[in-house]
């Protein structure tokens, strides 16, 4: 697997991982309706951040973006989020472009990476991410509203990256 920068390519391959995992409407807060045009102004990130794409040969196998959290007084702190395709997840994907997005933060000097709303009832995101140094700072009861378990928390996770 190699983890590279994102290509206008690799955009019918990026929209269907989108596509699938805002259709299930249990790990993204983004409306499950959401168009392909509204996808691309979203995934895609503006430099300083960036977009990346796990391959396998010619094969998408998951995407990441990466970037400033909050712009101003917080702009030292990074975010990013992680699509796996479906036929894909448990095979390390998502914590290699986790491990990535982590590497490109120390990278550009950023003190800590925040990520604003985890679903807690995605337990395997969660998993990853205090496995790579995240702590839950705050959950937000009921916040997000699970396809099949109701109203769950959104935790706020970071990862202090001064250490």
């Amino acid at each position: 697997m190699l983890i590279r920068q994102f290509t206008e390519s690799d955009w019918p391959q990026v929209w269907e991982i989108v596509r699938s995992v805002v259709r299930a409407a249990d790990t993204f807060t983004y409306d499950p309706a959401m168009t392909e045009q509204q996808a691309r102004a979203i995934w895609l990130e503006s430099p300083p951040g960036e977009t990346v794409v796990a391959v396998d040969g010619d094969e998408v196998l998951g995407t990441a973006k990466v970037g400033t959290n909050k712009p101003g007084p917080g702009s030292h702190v990074a975010t990013a989020s992680f699509m796996v395709a479906p036929v894909s997840r448990g095979q390390g994907v998502g914590t290699a472009l986790c491990r990535f997005a982590l590497e490109w933060a120390r990278q550009h000097g950023y003190a800590g990476m925040q990520f604003n709303a985890v679903a807690e009832s995605n337990k395997s995101a969660v998993a990853i991410y205090e496995r790579l140094g995240f702590t839950v700072v705050g959950t937000v009861p009921g916040a997000f509203a699970h396809p099949v378990q109701g109203r769950v928390g959104l935790h706020i996770m970071y990862a202090d990256l001064t250490a």
